[in-house]
């Protein structure tokens, strides 16, 4: 893979195989991200479970003292007083079947998460081939399979981000962006591996915190020493 000058500049700027404490991987970050645009920070995680068994899936999600910066558009699947509800919460999008078809049939994916009553996951789950593999499908455990519509609108503004491993056993969060002050994504940082360590699974053995990794769209990753967060 070719990297651009900006990249291999960063590159020199820090001992790729140091780990370093997590405010001064934040620092670091921040130095490398060079690109003109407002990048986003991103964490990466490797855990030590196996994310084939369900008894060792992670999972949940979190309110980030300081939010994203992005503004996240919200669809909330939901009828009669729970639809007047998201209107009032400031939904983006709401509705209910006629939601559902505009999918389906438009390929409509104008939004970044659904939120869905419990009743109404019987129609939202027509989509799960494609909002599964978007990411996008309602989970209770994410709070987005919820009545407490409402709540679930305020929290995902407010920036709740849901964690998730993938197959690889990896999670890839973002954690704000290059214009947040470092102070304000260092408490971001914090959260986010607080609720990761907190959400163990109990059938986990060995070494949880494989390696935790910083980096913005276009840097390259710092490596944090993963004991800091245990």
């Amino acid at each position: 893979m070719k990297h651009g000058k900006n990249y291999l500049d960063s590159v020199k700027a820090y001992d790729k195989q140091n780990l370093y404490d997590p405010e001064e991987a934040v620092k670091l970050c921040l130095e490398t991200a060079k690109a003109k645009f407002d990048e986003t920070i991103e964490l990466s995680v490797k855990l030590g479970v196996d994310p084939r068994h369900a008894d060792q899936q992670v999972r949940g999600a979190v309110v980030l003292p300081h939010g994203t910066g992005k503004t996240v558009r919200v669809l909330v699947v939901a009828k009669g007083e729970k639809a007047k509800e998201a209107e009032d919460a400031g939904a983006d999008f709401v509705g209910a079947e006629e939601m559902i078809e505009k999918i389906q049939k438009e390929n409509w994916f104008d939004f970044d998460i659904i939120v869905a009553t419990p009743d109404m996951m019987g129609l939202v789950g027509r989509l799960g081939k494609v909002l599964g593999p978007k990411g996008l499908m309602p989970n209770p455990k994410s709070g987005t399979v919820t009545m407490e519509v409402a709540k679930a609108i305020s929290d995902i503004k407010a920036g709740k981000v849901e964690y998730r491993l993938d197959k690889t056993a990896i999670i890839h969060v973002p954690i704000g962006k290059k214009s947040f002050e470092q102070a304000k994504l260092d408490d971001n940082l914090k959260a986010i591996m607080e609720a990761i360590v907190k959400a163990k699974p109990s059938a986990a053995k060995g070494t949880y915190l494989k390696s935790v990794v910083i980096a913005s769209t276009m840097g390259p990753g710092i490596k944090i020493n993963p004991v800091r967060f245990s």
